[in-house]
């Protein structure tokens, strides 16, 4: 397992965990493409993700999207409702989903109880943060071929022996992560493909060989 591989697993809630964490959650389905939370919304609940995948993700008032990290069964998200603002972002489901919808003060009680949990959610919080730092100096510093080839180095996981991306990725997908139209998206890869740097088998992404840094 890569080292990206074991930070991600850290914050999947084990068995244990999610028994305690559950005495008063509530269990809510949600169909595929349903907003589960709206940016700005004031809530008060943390969201466990029992079944599916979500994308949490910024959007402008024309529709323009940003999608800042998908998620998958056994995480989390909803956590900063700790500081009783408003949501960061949207979160939206990729597929059916089911989750567990634990109230603020139960999550609170379980951090209190719970400490080597607690500090896991620290460390969840502090890798957000050093993503969107990521991302935001990626944004100003990096060319759209930069950003897509970044982009499908983090996506990727170990699989034989070669890195591949399993989840299935949209040009669309890909654009909104980096901040660029799928038209340009759609150039890039192509180029990647016939260089030699990646292979589409279904859809997955297999990267034969590391992008270079520079196009």
């Amino acid at each position: 397992m890569s080292e990206r591989d074991k930070a991600a697993s850290s914050f999947v809630l084990t068995a244990e965990e999610l028994h305690a964490i559950s005495a008063h959650a509530q269990t809510r389905a949600f169909p595929r493409n349903a907003v589960v939370l709206n940016e700005g919304d004031r809530t008060d609940s943390l969201y466990i993700i029992l079944e599916g995948r979500v994308k949490a993700f910024v959007s402008d008032t024309d529709g323009k999207e940003v999608v800042l990290s998908t998620q998958g069964a056994g995480e989390y998200f909803g956590e900063m409702v700790l500081d009783e603002g408003p949501r960061s972002a949207s979160v939206m489901t990729l597929e059916p989903s089911r989750f567990l919808v634990v109230p603020k003060a139960d999550f609170k009680d379980f951090l209190l109880k719970n400490p080597v949990f607690a500090v896991r959610v620290i460390e969840k919080l502090i890798h957000r943060v050093r993503a969107l730092t990521e991302n935001v100096k990626s944004l100003a510093l990096m060319d759209v071929y930069g950003r897509v080839a970044r982009l499908l180095l983090e996506l990727a996981k170990e699989r034989d022996g070669k890195l591949a991306i399993t989840e299935r990725l949209t040009q669309k997908d890909i654009a909104s992560r980096v901040g660029a139209s799928r038209e340009m998206v759609s150039l890039i890869l192509k180029d990647l493909t016939a260089g030699g740097y990646i292979r589409h088998e279904g859809h997955t992404i297999v990267i034969e060989r590391a992008p270079p840094p520079r196009w």
